[in-house]
């Protein structure tokens, strides 16, 4: 079992910043993937970025390429969302997964924290 607490949301202006943190606990953090998820409102959740267990591999949407970056601390059992140049379409509830195998789908991540809301004014 791992349990998932997003932190970092919050209201911001277009072009800002914003970093998102996930704190795991419960089973070995490092035998995880890692995963962020988007859901925007009235849409359904998307990827949004992934990282293998070391850090040694990751991987962001192509639509974010560029602007977002996900890194892992696996000492401090924490991944990180960094959005740059936010936009307002960028508005969303943000979710943290962790996954056994190196995934972008949803459903093959096995435990989603509670998520973290993102709002971007222009």
């Amino acid at each position: 079992q791992v349990q998932l607490i997003e932190s970092g949301g919050g209201l911001a202006q277009a072009g800002n910043s914003l970093r998102l943190a996930c704190v795991a606990s419960g089973d070995t953090f490092n035998t995880y993937t890692m995963g962020w998820f988007r859901q925007p409102p009235g849409k359904d959740r998307e990827f949004v970025a992934r990282i293998s267990k070391d850090g040694g591999n990751t991987f962001v949407a192509d639509s974010l390429l560029g602007r977002f970056k996900i890194s892992r601390d696996n000492f401090k059992n924490t991944v990180y969302l960094q959005m740059n140049s936010l936009k307002p379409e960028d508005t969303a509830v943000y979710y943290c997964a962790a996954a056994r195998i190196l995934a972008t789908k949803a459903t093959n991540y096995d435990y989603w924290g509670q998520g973290t809301q993102v709002t971007i004014s222009s």
